[in-house]
């Protein structure tokens, strides 16, 4: 695997752009991802019942399993928008579909941002054109920006595989920072790859890459009503088509996991208010499920939150998050450890707290990065979990959100 440039229009035959339409005051608020040729499609949606408009039209338009384009903007969530929400989520498809000389179905829409608010649509309309026109192979650049809200970087990765002597490409851009736990989060992620693969196998390979990524993060455990993450792949590398799970296809799978793996950690590592991107790593566990259960549980405790944002190796907090995280495990056979660049120390093991240098572990929980390594001793599964500290940039960023 290679690790290219160019985010979402990496892969053969993809175009983007970006503009500022007006439902932000001043930063790029509109994008569009556009493919030469239709794509074979997929996508995934929030479990919240309370669902956005665009997630409505989206799921009528991939029932044929096909796209070429999807329009995004950001400032305004357009949910709890009622009947004309979703009218105006069905007519920025109908605005693209025109423009592009499309059948709208086959684009797809994302909206983020305030929820409740009636979407103006007509500032997306006066600005189609300028969208059309902008679309390029460097519109990444723009796009990228577009689809943020509260986020503090770009989110974007593009890699390479060899599938039947062709290059494929995958190339990907996310927004997501705050109201993030994922099945899924208030998070949009966008993929692209140019492999000529079947629909079914798309699908199956976007939920596997979403379980072992997305589904294991956490900012702050609010569940969001517009997270989606959506695929195209447009056949353009003319690889051999893949329509069995052969070795091509678990290699394209542990591409596209990387892929969602590394956007991820982006997003949790840019959680609104955020300093440390914290990877809780749970060993010996007897299934994977159960250990990612006691990892989703200690990075989602705001007790454990705080005491990273602290740098305090408040071992205490963790061992209490594991207890409510309803597995099963024994106490006297676990331990624990945190880790960073700037060294390891074990805190906890088999039932007895370990006499360590506090000095040492408050130097280490300084680090941007850090794991809290579980040793439940009980099994030969792993698992691991994503989050961030919780500091008081978050509270002062969503105590006046709207505003």
């Amino acid at each position: 695997m290679r690790i290219l440039k160019g985010g979402i229009v990496a892969p053969d035959g993809f175009y983007a752009s970006g503009v500022h339409c007006g439902l932000k005051k001043k930063k790029l608020d509109l994008a569009l991802i556009y493919s030469e040729v239709k794509c074979n499609a997929s996508a995934m949606f929030t479990k919240n019942i309370v669902k956005g408009n665009p997630i409505i039209v989206c799921k009528e338009a991939l029932i044929d399993g096909k796209a070429q384009a999807i329009i995004i903007n950001s400032g305004n969530a357009n949910t709890c928008t009622g009947e004309d929400g979703l009218i105006k989520a069905h007519y920025m498809t109908e605005l693209v579909a025109k423009a592009m000389e499309l059948d709208k179905v086959d684009v797809l829409v994302a909206s983020t941002g305030v929820i409740g608010v009636p979407l103006d649509v007509s500032l997306i309309e006066d600005s189609i054109e300028t969208l059309k026109e902008g679309l390029s192979r460097t519109g990444n650049i723009n796009a990228r920006e577009a689809i943020m809200t509260t986020d503090l970087i770009h989110k974007e990765v593009a890699v390479s595989i060899n599938i039947f002597g062709k290059e494929v490409k995958i190339g990907a851009m996310a927004k997501g920072s705050g109201m993030i736990e994922p099945n899924m989060a208030t998070m949009l992620a966008f993929i692209t790859t140019d492999i000529n693969i079947e629909n079914s196998l798309l699908n199956s390979a976007l939920n596997i890459a979403v379980n072992k990524s997305f589904n294991l993060i956490s900012v702050d455990g609010d569940s969001s009503t517009n997270d989606s993450v959506f695929i195209m792949a447009n056949g353009l590398a003319k690889n051999e088509i893949i329509d069995s799970e052969n070795d091509y296809y678990f290699e394209f799978v542990d591409a596209l996991t990387y892929v969602c793996v590394e956007l991820s950690k982006l997003i949790a590592s840019d959680g609104e208010g955020a300093t440390k991107l914290i990877e809780c790593r749970v060993l010996g566990c007897k299934n994977e499920l159960e250990g990612i259960n006691i990892a989703k549980a200690v990075i989602k405790s705001s007790l454990v939150k705080t005491a990273i944002f602290g740098s305090d190796a408040n071992w205490g907090r963790i061992l209490c998050a594991m207890g409510y995280s309803g597995i099963e495990f024994i106490e006297n056979k676990v331990k624990l450890a945190f880790e960073s660049s700037r060294g390891y120390i074990e805190v906890f093991k088999e039932g007895i707290p370990i006499e360590f240098d506090e000095t040492k572990a408050k130097e280490i929980l300084k680090d941007d990065d850090i794991s809290i390594i579980i040793d439940l001793n009980m099994g030969n599964e792993k698992a691991v979990a994503w989050g961030c500290d919780l500091s008081y940039e978050y509270i002062r960023i969503n105590g006046d959100y709207r505003s």
